[in-house]
C-alpha cells in the first residue's frame, strides 16, 4: 500500500495511491496518516477496505510529506561504505546519529532553499524508515515489527555549516526545506528487501548518485534496535538512513547547489521526488 497525503501546505488531507496510479481521497475514512493512525492499526484497516469505493482525487495536487506530525527525524551519518570512502572518512564502528529539526521537513516536490551565507548546499537521497509501533529495548530479531514502511527523504546538507562553523552536524542540516519527504510511505510488505534497492540522484538531468541500499553498514533491522538502546522510537517517527556516493561534496572538483537547479531523485519501489532549488528570503 502506498499512502500519502496531498493538498496546500499544512491543509493536506489523507490518501492512497491505486494500482493504476491515481490519488483516492481518505479522508472520509481516517483523520491523517500519522503517528497515531499508525499506532492503532490504522494499516491493517485500510488493507481490508475496498479501494475501487474510494473517491479519485482529479488532477495533480500538490503531495505533502507522506506523514503527518512527524515527531523526530533521527539520522545515520556515513552508513554506506563507498560514500564513506569518497568522504575520505574512516567507516564508524557504531553508527554516527544526527537530528534534522522538524521544521525541515516539506513535500517531496516543494522547493528547496539554499540558505543565506550558504557556501556548500548539497543533495544526498536516502532510504527513510517510517516507525509504526513504539520501540524502546527492541531486540534486531523483532525490530522490523515496529516498522510501518519506507520512504524517500532527501538529506539537503549545508556542508560548511555542517563542517566549519564548529558544533554538532544539525546547524547543517536543518534549514527549512532540508527534508523533502515522500511521495509516499510504502508500507512494509510491499518491500521485502530494504537492503537491496537501487536509488539515485540527478542535478539538473546529470546523475550523480547511482546506487543502492545494498553497500548500507548498519542495516535496517540493525538501526531500529540500535536507536531503540538510545531513545524511544515513536510512531510517526522517521530514520533516514544515510547516503551512497555521488554527493556534491565528493565531485572532483566539487559541485554544489545554487537557486534556480532542479534535483530528482529516487528509490526502487518508493517513486521519485523533484525540487526546485531557490534563494531564501527574508522569511524563508
Amino acid at each position: 500500500m502506498k499512502l500519502l497525503r496531498y493538498g496546500p501546505k499544512g491543509e493536506e488531507k489523507p490518501g492512497l495511491l491505486d494500482d493504476d496510479g491515481r490519488i483516492r481521497d481518505l479522508s472520509g475514512t481516517i483523520d491523517d496518516v500519522d503517528g497515531r493512525f499508525l499506532a492503532n492499526g490504522g494499516i491493517e484497516r485500510l488493507a481490508r477496505l475496498d479501494v475501487s469505493s474510494l473517491p479519485v482525487v482529479e488532477g495533480r495536487p500538490r503531495l505533502g510529506p507522506p506523514v503527518g506530525r512527524i515527531g523526530k527525524l533521527v539520522c545515520i551519518g556515513l552508513n554506506y561504505a563507498d560514500h564513506a570512502a569518497e568522504s575520505n572518512l574512516p567507516l564508524p564502528p557504531e553508527p554516527i546519529i544526527f537530528m534534522k529539526a522538524t521544521s525541515s521537513i516539506v513535500g517531496p516536490n516543494d522547493e528547496v532553499e539554499i540558505p543565506k551565507d550558504s557556501r556548500h548546499t548539497d543533495w544526498e537521497v536516502e532510504l527513510g524508515i517510517v516507525i509504526g509501533r513504539r520501540a524502546k529495548y527492541v531486540d534486531e530479531a523483532n525490530a522490523l515489527d515496529c516498522v510501518a514502511g519506507y520512504c524517500i527523504v532527501n538529506d539537503v546538507s549545508e556542508r560548511h555549516f555542517q563542517a566549519e562553523r564548529q558544533g554538532q552536524w544539525t546547524k547543517g542540516k536543518s534549514h527549512d526545506t532540508f527534508a523533502p519527504i515522500g511521495p509516499w510511505l510504502v508500507t512494509r510488505d510491499e518491500v521485502p528487501d530494504p537492503g537491496n534497492l537501487k536509488m539515485w540522484l540527478e542535478v539538473d538531468g546529470h546523475r550523480y548518485q547511482d546506487g543502492s541500499t545494498a553497500t548500507m553498514v548498519f542495516k535496517t533491522a540493525f538501526l531500529v534496535s540500535y536507536l531503540s538502546r538510545f531513545m524511544t522510537l515513536e510512531p510517526g517517527d522517521v530514520i533516514p538512513t544515510g547516503t551512497p556516493p555521488g554527493v556534491g561534496m565528493g565531485q572532483k572538483p566539487k559541485v554544489f547547489l545554487k537557486p534556480g537547479q532542479e534535483m530528482r531523485l529516487g528509490i526502487e519501489g518508493l517513486g521519485e521526488q523533484r525540487q526546485r532549488t531557490v534563494q531564501a528570503g527574508q522569511d524563508g
